[in-house]
């Protein structure tokens, strides 16, 4: 009897432990700005984590007016792609590019008072894009609807009637206002639906007022939400694309170029100017602002400055083609252009580029002339101890600086390069870095040496040159 017992209550617990509901696994993640090339890897990111996690739904809370529809598209097909049901809860907006990613998910909620449509593909101004890019947004939009699929029914009078979940007509007058919808939608205005009007014509499944209440109208109740943060390098290329930081490393970059030709060989401040190139274009790149020839278009620049500097007497064509480059180079990669088609890209954009370009290179240059001595002099300067082998005493104080240099004070020498102002002499045989002190010395040119601070060499232009 015992026995008979101990069977009935183990068959009770199995019974009860199967009727308890699991917890379902809710994944969830904001998009609450434009759509961008960062708002399309966060969502890569997020899709990559809900896989790990074997998440259960997938749960996007939106509120944008737009973004980049290249970004958008890319967006909806991890959306159809996705294992994972994908509902999105408009919490208030989801216009254009917004639009597009909604009527990709399985199902859409609504805030009262929300809006979904208005998909027509504009620039910056708010102007309507040329037809071949609406034609591309309308495609897009009815392909997205199509996805959801039809329903095929016969009338009792054998009418064949197709039925879709989402109207492909109703997604392509959501771009093109001249598109006519009977009941729906009138010629000349782009369609947007409130909540009501997206639930009479299936683009919306239910108005709730917070995601718990988009759960439970999707049959959840029991649930463990897990939010996407985003990673440290994300938040870290979202400060270095504001203009304030990138005019600051465009300033490091031009300084560091001076410094180093002030000071030939030290390498340091050629490696803050590298570092600060590479701070500079690597978020613009990955943001896809920055093309691959734009960041060519720099370098190509900075080659031809160093072969104006050091190896061709004079300045040039080869010089002036340098900064133009380098210039080019920078503002073009703040612009969100597509090789030379500046079609979408708004004036104000633009503006604001060359302004952040412009007082970038200045501010770089004047602080250069400025911190030029306090950095580099033997006395004070924080690089006054680089290679440096004794400490000897002069009239003017204690000097870090190698025996043989001090002997070099007043001797007569040979311009090795073109010195402006930095470059190569020659004295004695030996080939020294100097530095000219008023204007510029043509190669060949005879110099005599006026001071020698660590293991730079002044001069300037001999007299009787």
């Amino acid at each position: 009897m015992k026995r008979y017992g101990l069977i009935f209550l183990l068959l009770l617990s199995i019974v009860v432990f199967a009727q308890e509901t699991p917890k379902k696994l809710v994944y969830k993640l904001n998009i609450k700005q434009d759509i961008s090339p960062g708002t399309r890897r966060q969502v890569a990111q997020a899709f990559d984590a809900a896989d790990s996690l074997k998440a259960d739904i997938f749960l996007i809370h939106m509120n944008t007016y737009g973004g980049t529809v290249v970004d958008a598209d890319s967006i909806r097909t991890m959306i159809l792609q996705s294992k994972i049901p994908v509902y999105v809860f408009i919490d208030n907006n989801a216009a254009s590019a917004g639009a597009l990613i909604s009527i990709a998910c399985d199902g859409i909620y609504m805030r009262p008072g929300g809006s979904i449509g208005a998909a027509t593909v504009v620039n910056q101004t708010g102007a309507a894009m040329p037809d071949k890019y609406q034609s591309y947004m309308r495609s897009t939009m009815r392909s997205t609807a199509e996805a959801h699929g039809k329903d095929t029914v016969i009338t009792a009078n054998n009418d064949t009637i197709v039925k879709w979940f989402r109207d492909p007509k109703i997604a392509e007058a959501m771009v093109d206002e001249r598109i006519y919808i009977e009941g729906i939608s009138d010629t000349g205005k782009v369609l947007t639906f409130t909540p009501m009007e997206a639930m009479e014509n299936g683009y919306c499944e239910g108005i709730a007022e917070s995601v718990e209440e988009v759960l439970h109208q999707v049959g959840v109740e029991e649930y463990t939400l897990v939010e996407y943060e985003p990673s440290w390098i994300e938040k870290i290329i979202g400060f270095l694309v504001h203009p304030m930081i990138s005019g600051l490393l465009i300033m490091a970059i031009i300084g560091g170029i001076y410094f180093e030709m002030q000071t030939p060989g030290i390498g340091f401040p050629l490696g803050i100017a590298v570092l600060a190139a590479v701070l500079y274009f690597a978020p613009l790149y990955l943001e896809g602002l920055a093309a691959n020839w734009e960041i060519v278009v720099f370098i190509v620049g900075v080659i031809l400055i160093a072969i104006e500097i050091f190896a061709i007497p004079g300045f040039g064509v080869t010089g002036a083609l340098g900064i133009l480059l380098v210039f080019a180079g920078l503002v073009l990669s703040l612009i969100d252009n597509i090789h030379f088609d500046f079609e979408g890209v708004e004036i104000r954009r633009v503006g604001v580029a060359i302004t952040t370009v412009v007082l970038g290179v200045f501010g770089g240059f004047l602080i250069s002339l400025y911190f030029g001595r306090k950095v580099f002099t033997a006395e004070k300067g924080m690089f006054k101890n680089f290679a440096l082998n004794t400490v000897q005493h002069t009239n003017e104080g204690y000097i870090s600086i190698e025996p043989a240099m001090l002997a070099l004070k007043g001797k007569s020498g040979t311009a090795q390069t073109v010195l402006r102002p930095g470059g190569k002499v020659l004295v004695d045989a030996e080939v020294y870095d100097a530095v000219a002190e008023t204007g510029f010395i043509d190669r060949g040119e005879k110099v005599v040496v006026t001071r020698v601070e660590a293991t730079q060499v002044y001069v300037e232009r001999a007299e009787n040159s």
